[in-house]
């Protein structure tokens, strides 16, 4: 067993976790980044263990994933390799979730300095664009702020980056088009903590990983996988093979030769018996005229079960028969919507995936 070090991230400081990250990724003790999901119970990890990041607690209590040196710097290699090249990074978002780690381990590898931003906004985003210099510039983003980035008029600052990450949560194809009209280099991607990160981008894996299907499940293997979750061997015997292969919670489908990600498996709507994915209606909402984002959701029926919820951010003169009658044709009837909330704007939880819990305890839903 090796030494394990809980590290409060600090923007204000982040050079001081991003030497951490450096010292851990040469050898030396690992290093855990403070989340709300508090520190860990024990100060040791398995040997080669460099990094012991939280997941951003979709099912419940979060796990803690331990990742080796190898599997960060395979995943910064093979992103750069993907991008075309290494370059200098923005961040723009919490550095304590992977998404935001591996920003500073792609800077550390390409020996870079990243940009930090202290708390996201439109103006704070466009001052720290105008400051980078690497011959190859990229940041990473969730999809809200790319949303609202472009609903500001900030096309300019988007267009600097020879590349913009985006993930953390579901990519509406209305929101990926607008992107591409205003000439915005958009790659989608697809991984967790468990992964290092991203490891599927724009459908097409990253090299060093491989794509399977069983039963619809998502299972991902390759040099980026983490060893398990630390103290949590039940868990870890559930989730991982022990040959490089990790079995995900979320559904997937091919299409067109590229990964089609449905969403988790426990967010699945059984209403009246009929099975309907969140992200299928949620990318067809999000192409109507009027809505802004969109997160589907299951809520409680009397007599179905359960039924399909809209919550939408955009124009509130939208009705819920509009958007049935707008959606009728596209989706089977059953995956209509049948309840309706409308919010200024999304709770989010972790890296910015929308937090589905909060929303369903809204009490001001349309039937």
């Amino acid at each position: 067993m090796a030494r394990l070090v809980s590290f409060p991230v600090d923007v204000c400081d982040l050079d001081a976790y991003r030497r951490a990250l450096a010292h851990a990724l040469d050898g030396g003790p690992a290093i855990a980044p403070l989340t709300d999901a508090g520190p860990p119970t024990t100060d040791e990890a398995p040997d080669g263990v460099a990094l012991v990041v939280s997941t951003s607690g979709s099912t419940g209590t979060p796990k803690r994933a331990m990742l080796t040196a190898d599997n960060l710097i395979a995943s910064a290699t093979a992103t750069h390799d993907r991008l075309g090249g290494p370059g200098q990074w923005l961040l723009p978002m919490p550095s304590q979730h992977i998404a935001g780690t591996q920003v500073l381990v792609r800077s550390i590898v390409a020996g870079t300095t990243p940009v930090a931003i202290e708390r996201f906004t439109i103006d704070e985003f466009v001052c720290a664009a105008k400051t980078l210099d690497g011959a190859r510039q990229y940041t990473s983003l969730v999809p809200t702020q790319l949303v609202r980035l472009l609903e500001a008029g900030a096309e300019d600052a988007l267009r600097r980056f020879d590349a913009i990450l985006l993930g953390g949560a579901a990519s509406p194809p209305a929101l990926l088009e607008r992107a591409a009209e205003a000439g915005v280099r958009v790659l989608t991607t697809y991984g967790m903590s468990e992964t290092a990160g991203g490891c599927v981008y724009d459908g097409v894996a990253l090299d060093g990983t491989t794509v399977e299907l069983e039963d619809e499940r998502i299972v991902l293997r390759g040099n980026t996988i983490a060893l398990g979750y630390l103290d949590d061997p039940e868990r870890t015997e559930d989730a991982f093979d022990g040959r490089g292969g990790f079995r995900t919670g979320d559904l997937g489908r091919w299409h067109d030769g590229r990964l089609q990600v449905l969403g988790r498996a426990d967010d699945l709507i059984n209403t009246g018996g009929m099975k309907v994915a969140p992200r299928v209606v949620e990318d067809a909402a999000s192409r109507l005229p009027g809505v802004r984002e969109a997160v589907v959701l299951a809520t409680a029926h009397p007599e179905w079960g359960e039924v399909v919820s809209l919550v939408v951010v955009g124009d509130r003169s939208l009705t819920l028969a509009e958007i049935r009658e707008s959606l009728r044709g596209q989706l089977p009837d059953y995956a209509l919507p049948q309840r309706l909330l409308q919010v200024d704007e999304l709770p989010l939880r972790g890296p910015g995936k929308p937090d589905r819990v909060a929303l369903a305890a809204i009490d001001q839903w349309q039937d």
